[in-house]
């Protein structure tokens, strides 16, 4: 990781932070952070906060830094089986506007389309450093495709191409890596170095974090649990396999199978629905978990997130099955970020992540 990247990151988990500490924290020199924060600083990334302070009233006054999160903003945009999800986020994560959109027919370009017409007046005066495009399935993040999003039936769509007709920078991941990324910079999971995260929504995939950074493999195809052979062995999926994970545990499957009605009803209603969903994810979760061996399981499902009980099934189907996590209480966690958030995150997070990762060569003042 680059200086100044280290810096920022050090400013985010840290701020507001003083520049002594982030040397001490990091072990750059003092000069290298000081240059560090005003190269930052230079492009409108981290700020001088109010007011010096200095340790027991003596010494030199320390001015902190911390996260500009008044002056740059990125774009998010989730696609989803039903409708699009366009997000504004500032630089520390934060939600500060979202929109949904229905989509008006299942082809790429329709719904894209509709994406590139609504971003004029979604963002306003908003002028994001770049956007972040998160979806289900197998999405090529080098090349900026969706290689296959099951539930559209969507097939190399090359969505960074189609986007950049707007004239914001692009980049897109699948939603899975998205919100492990967001855990990372923004989440209950900073401090740990391996992570598995379930998602499971009408797309179900999984992302694998090890020594700090995703696992991608060719093509970043890395993730696919979708034909896992752990769902019911009554249900078949598209390709005509019996038991897929997916086929058996994903929204609309779900709502179709518990009371016929939408996923919303269903989360206004009692967590009984969801917890029989809460085992049979916890038993795919034993597996994975035992196979990855992580420090921190974070799972993303509707009843996980919303009922307790269903966390709390989720964690005793774990323990009782998986051989490797001793204490689920501490190890397996729901998202960090809440039911009507979570795929707006998703998005930003995406953009969010490269300027992380690379901040003066994605940032202009």
């Amino acid at each position: 990781m680059s200086g100044p990247a280290t810096v920022l990151r050090a400013v985010l988990r840290h701020g507001p932070v003083a520049r002594s500490t982030i040397a001490r924290l990091t072990g750059l020199s003092p000069a290298g952070v000081t240059r560090h924060c005003g190269s930052l600083a230079d492009r409108g990334l981290v700020a001088e906060t109010d007011g010096p302070v200095s340790r027991n009233g003596m010494g030199r006054p320390h001015v902190p830094v911390d996260i500009d999160t008044a002056r740059h903003t990125v774009c998010g945009v989730h696609i989803a089986h039903a409708q699009c999800t366009l997000a504004v986020l500032d630089l520390r994560g934060n939600v500060l506007a979202q929109q949904q959109i229905p989509h008006g027919g299942t082809r790429p370009e329709e719904v894209l389309g509709t994406v590139v017409e609504a971003l004029p007046r979604f963002l306003g005066d908003r002028r994001p450093l770049a956007m972040g495009v998160a979806a289900g399935g197998w999405v090529d993040t080098d090349n900026g495709v969706i290689v296959e999003h099951a539930s559209l039936g969507w097939k190399n769509v090359p969505v960074k191409e189609i986007l950049s007709t707007t004239g914001i920078p692009v980049h897109a991941d699948s939603h899975a890596r998205a919100l492990v990324q967001a855990e990372q910079l923004f989440g209950q999971v900073r401090a740990s170095e391996s992570v598995l995260h379930l998602f499971v929504g009408n797309v179900v995939d999984a992302a694998i974090v090890t020594g700090g950074s995703t696992h991608r493999g060719p093509r970043s195809a890395a993730g696919d649990v979708a034909h896992l052979p752990l769902g019911d062995p009554d249900v078949r999926c598209g390709r005509g396999h019996q038991g897929c994970f997916e086929a058996t545990v994903s929204d609309d499957a779900w709502a179709r199978r518990t009371a016929g009605v939408s996923m919303r009803e269903l989360l206004g209603a009692k967590p009984d629905p969801f917890i029989e969903r809460a085992r049979m994810v916890g038993r795919a979760a034993a597996l994975l978990y035992d196979v990855v061996n992580p420090e921190v399981l974070v799972v993303t499902e509707a009843g996980v997130i919303h009922f307790p009980e269903c966390l709390q099934a989720l964690r005793d189907e774990i323990a009782a099955r998986s051989h490797l996590c001793a204490a689920p209480e501490h190890t397996v966690l729901s998202s960090s970020f809440g039911g009507d958030e979570v795929l707006a995150v998703a998005g930003g997070a995406v953009a969010l992540g490269v300027l992380y990762a690379d901040p003066l060569s994605h940032a202009v003042g």
